[in-house]
């Protein structure tokens, strides 16, 4: 299975030290395990940011950066070898090999934490750690009150905390080379999946059995899960924003939307694609995809080092408010319903967001007074480009033959020196491709 390699964790831990202070240490803890039933957990889902630290993929491990006198260490407590526990619940890691191939300078049982990161506390300036961690916190409010019950035996405490949070978050928005590979991979498997929901769409088969075709294809290609839960929306259920239900049969003359992306070693691909259930559109369906299908095409094209989403939603505003009122949809003074964005009443969400190893990923959008997203785009960023257009089959102030359809398009694209990468361009999005793949 693609992966980054250890030398790419240790880059990211190189780049999060040189943000650091002197004299200060840095946690960030690994996720637990989720109980799904009684005694049941659910597939373990490691904290992002750590896992972006450290590669590894054990629950319930902290690690710790340590730069004292300039010099910096990489330090990870985890869970112990132990036999008993391993011939139920799986093999762990351990201490020897985490330091031998995760590249870690020193390895400790998680039993071992607080004596030392006390010890490590002892003369620093600073902690940083994630404010909003709240676990974390506490661990750190703890073992800050340890340091000081010893200061009358010369100990000094730190006396700054820094939020980790942003300085983690604008790291991970900035994609290197090789994590850009692994997420064209994650995008090359989803889209496979996609082509493979197409031909396997027939009317009368329900939506979890489209599904089903989908988890099947990001297994095959190594993709073990879903970057989130799958959205497989036949007709008037693609009016529902998150709809995850996917219980319904599928009826002939409808559209199906499907928001489907596999997670490859922790990033995320997350596509969507809107097509007809019995592989042919009809008129109606016809006009409005196409209509959708062009903004996302404007918005794509502009899409280069120094612009943001304020000038792109703009683009995609222009473009589905004329299409509306040469519908008949909307009425009145084009320049006016773009001014008073009156579209968003059928493209009622955001156009896009960042991507990577969370699917709506960190790193800040700099809005401002208008909150609007005004952070200019740099080359390494990732992110994705939705427009869409939804039509409740109850909305009876439209005309009939509209009702009920619910059309979305997305697309991941790279920032690059000169303009952008689409990863997704392989997937069927034109009318024609998308007839003719499903006629075969």
């Amino acid at each position: 299975m693609a992966s980054l390699s250890m030398s790419d964790f240790k880059n990211h831990r190189e780049r999060f030290f040189s943000q650091m202070s002197d004299n200060s240490l840095a946690l960030f803890s690994a996720a637990s395990e989720v109980t799904r039933s009684n005694d049941t957990e659910f597939n373990f889902c490691q904290n992002k940011s750590f896992y972006y630290l450290t590669g590894f993929n054990e629950p319930d491990a902290l690690l710790v950066l340590l730069k004292r006198d300039n010099k910096t260490q990489a330090i990870l407590f985890s869970l112990p070898k132990d036999k008993d526990q391993e011939v139920w619940h799986g093999r762990r890691v351990g201490q020897e090999k985490a330091s031998q191939e995760y590249g870690f300078d020193q390895c400790f049982t998680l039993d071992e934490q607080n004596d030392l990161i006390s010890q490590y506390l002892n003369g620093l300036t600073q902690v940083y750690f994630a404010f909003d961690d709240k676990l974390l916190t506490q661990k750190v409010f703890d073992l800050l009150a340890q340091v000081r019950s010893a200061v009358r035996q010369g100990v000094k405490a730190p006396s700054q905390l820094v939020d980790a949070s942003p300085l983690i978050n604008e790291q991970r928005l900035i994609k290197s080379a090789n994590e850009i590979e692994l997420m064209r991979q994650a995008n090359y498997i989803s889209i496979l999946a996609h082509k493979r929901a197409m031909q396997q769409t027939q009317v009368g088969l329900f939506e979890y059995q489209i599904e089903n075709e989908i988890l099947h294809e990001f297994t095959r290609h190594g993709a073990r899960h879903p970057a989130y839960a799958t959205i497989v929306a036949g007709g008037d259920n693609a009016n529902i924003l998150h709809y995850t239900n996917n219980d319904d049969r599928l009826n002939n003359n409808d559209l199906l939307l499907i928001d489907a992306g596999g997670e490859l070693s922790g990033y995320a691909a997350d596509i969507t694609r809107t097509f007809p259930i019995n592989g042919k559109f009809t008129e109606p369906q016809k006009i409005l995809y196409q209509l959708v299908l062009d903004a996302k095409s404007q918005v794509i094209a502009a899409i280069k080092p120094g612009t943001c989403f304020i000038t792109l939603n703009a683009i995609a505003n222009e473009c589905l408010t004329k299409g509306l009122v040469e519908l008949g949809i909307l009425s009145g003074n084009i320049a006016e319903l773009v001014e008073e964005k009156v579209c968003k009443r059928y493209f009622i969400h955001g156009l896009g967001h960042w991507l990577g190893l969370d699917v709506h990923d960190v790193g800040d959008y700099h809005m401002n007074e208008s909150r609007q997203q005004c952070r200019e785009f740099t080359p390494g960023m990732v992110l994705t480009i939705e427009p869409g257009l939804y039509m409740p089959l109850d909305d009876n102030t439209i005309d009939a033959k509209w009702r009920g359809i619910g059309i979305r398009i997305e697309d991941n694209i790279v920032v690059t020196q000169q303009g952008c990468e689409n990863l997704t361009q392989d997937c069927p999005e034109t009318i024609a491709d998308i007839e003719a793949l499903m006629a075969n």
